[in-house]
C-alpha cells in the first residue's frame, strides 16, 4: 500500500522529540548534479524552506540527525551530498558518516527511512511496513549506525 505520509514539513512540525534519517544509497536522481557545490557566502542560493523548517525544529528542542552509509571510494552522489550538507548543519541538523565496511555487522533494513519520535517513515514513493516492529528495529540500527559513525566536519569521503 502506497505512503500516506503528511508532508515532510508538516511532519518536522509536528514531531515533539526527534527525526532521525538513514541514507544508504550510493546513488540518486539528483546525480545530474554532481559537482554542483553551493557558494557557503551565498545563503539565499541555498537557505531553503526545507532547512528554515529543519531549524525550527531544532530550535524547539527536537533532534535532528542523519546517518548516511556510504561505500568507498565515494560515488558522484555521495561527494554531492557531503558538499551540500553544511546547509544542514547550519540549520542545527547533525550528520555522521559510516563507510559500509564498518556496517556489516549491523542488520541494516532494506531501504533508506526516516524515523519521526519512533514512527517510521519511508521515503517518497515508497510502501510503509504495517510491521509495529518495525519502528524498534529502525531505532536499534540508526542507534547502531550513529555509535561508529564519524561526525560530518571529520569525515572525508575517499
Amino acid at each position: 500500500m502506497p505512503s500516506s505520509a503528511p508532508p515532510f514539513n508538516e511532519l518536522m512540525a509536528r514531531c515533539e522529540r526527534s527525526a532521525v534519517h538513514l541514507e544508504m544509497r550510493d546513488g540518486h536522481a539528483v546525480d545530474r548534479r554532481a559537482g554542483f557545490r553551493h557558494d557557503p557566502a551565498d545563503r539565499a542560493a541555498w537557505w531553503a524552506p526545507g532547512r528554515a523548517s529543519s531549524k525550527g525544529t531544532v530550535g524547539r528542542g527536537i533532534a535532528v540527525r542523519r546517518a548516511c552509509i556510504v561505500s568507498e571510494p565515494g560515488s558522484d552522489y555521495t561527494r554531492f551530498l557531503s558538499d551540500g550538507t553544511f546547509p544542514n548543519a547550519a540549520a542545527g541538523e547533525q550528520v555522521r558518516w559510516l563507510p559500509r565496511r564498518r556496517a556489516c555487522d549491523i542488520a541494516l533494513p532494506g531501504k533508506d527511512s526516516w524515523l519521526f519520535d519512533n514512527h517510521v517513515i519511508p521515503p517518497v514513493g515508497q510502501e510503509a511496513s504495517d510491521d509495529p516492529a518495525a519502528p524498534k528495529l529502525c531505532a536499534t540500527v540508526l542507534d547502531e549506525v550513529w555509535a561508529k559513525a564519524v561526525a560530518h566536519d571529520q569525515y572525508e569521503i575517499h
